[in-house]
């Protein structure tokens, strides 16, 4: 079985934007959780007023398809204008360590 991928992406709205940009990524959630390989695609607040994706993917592959995919386009066209940079996205690789269940996503 292909290695997991997780991925971050962060989203910093413009001031006063916040509320549209959680909606507009929120508005993605459900088609995203549709995608072939998802397994993990949450929205969570940052202290600094951020919005961070928190995703886990079953294989680089299936994540590669996402990213060229028809939600991902939408979710681009819905933050438009409303952040003050493009989103940073890291993607890592799983390090498990210590306990099996509680060391990795």
């Amino acid at each position: 079985m292909p290695d997991t991928v997780v991925v971050t992406a962060v989203f910093v709205p413009q001031q006063g934007r916040q509320e549209e940009a959680r909606s507009a990524i929120l508005g993605a959630l459900a088609d995203v959780h549709a995608e072939s390989g998802c397994e993990l695609y949450a929205l969570h607040d940052a202290a600094d007023g951020s919005l961070v994706l928190i995703e886990k993917w079953e294989s680089a592959e299936l994540l590669d398809a996402h990213g060229s995919g028809e939600p991902v386009a939408r979710l681009g066209k819905a933050v438009s204008g409303l952040l003050e940079k493009p989103p940073v996205v890291a993607r890592m690789t799983p390090v498990p360590g210590g306990d099996a269940a509680k060391g990795r996503l």
